[in-house]
């Protein structure tokens, strides 16, 4: 199958299981999605939409934000793990946003990532989900499945996000950034997988990773 095709497949797979396509994070502005994607790394979405209800109880915009000290921002978010950079982060992202944005999330990479603990991934995902600005930001599940797929070499999520860019037309790349998390997740997990319910993997997948699929499931 050429690349053009199991892109095709990819693309139209995806959007016959995901029609309507749910955002993980739950999150009623950019401020908040902002807070919430900064605390999802290295944790789980689940345990973030746990704790960001408690922590937007107390401050939900910049302003409230930093009148919590690092300390009381840090008991509250510690479940999520990374509390300390994570509480630093957040009360200093507030203070800027309030110094040179007038309290808004700015609209672009750079400034985003001049905030404290934003990196290229958090600015992607909120360029994308809060402002609808086309990114393809790549976690862990779409650095997994472009290679099962072929569709990128595996080296590292920079050479990942450049050839889902290459790959994908521009104005999917938004929805299809959330179908390909959700299909890792349901489908084609790390652990636990199983390729016959990964009907993408098993259709257009890399011949060796199949091949080194079934080796690990036949009887020794």
């Amino acid at each position: 199958m050429k690349k053009s095709e199991k892109v095709d497949f990819v693309i139209n797979t995806l959007k016959d299981i995901y029609p309507e396509i749910p955002i993980p994070l739950d999150h009623k502005d950019p401020y908040t999605l902002l807070i919430a994607v900064l605390l999802s790394a290295q944790s789980t979405d689940i345990k973030v939409n746990q704790i960001t209800p408690l922590l937007f109880e107390k401050a939900d915009n910049p302003w409230d934000m930093v009148k919590l000290s690092v300390d009381e921002i840090r008991n509250i978010i510690k479940p999520v793990g990374l509390s300390p950079m994570k509480s630093k982060g957040i009360h200093g992202l507030s203070e800027i946003l309030i110094e040179k944005y007038n309290g808004k999330v700015p609209q672009n990479f750079e400034a985003l990532e001049e905030l404290p603990a934003v990196g290229h991934k958090t600015a992607s995902v909120v360029l994308a989900q809060a402002f609808d600005i086309p990114t393809f930001p790549v976690d862990t599940h779409i650095h997994r499945l472009m290679y099962r797929w072929g569709l990128s070499t595996g080296k590292n999520v920079k050479v990942t996000e450049k050839d889902a860019k290459r790959l994908f037309p521009e104005y999917l790349w938004n929805e299809l950034h959330l179908q390909i998390i959700w299909y890792g997740r349901e489908y084609s997990q790390a652990r636990g997988w199983n390729l016959d319910n990964d009907i993408i993997t098993k259709t257009i997948g890399r011949k060796s990773v199949i091949n080194e699929y079934y080796m690990k499931k036949a009887p020794k």
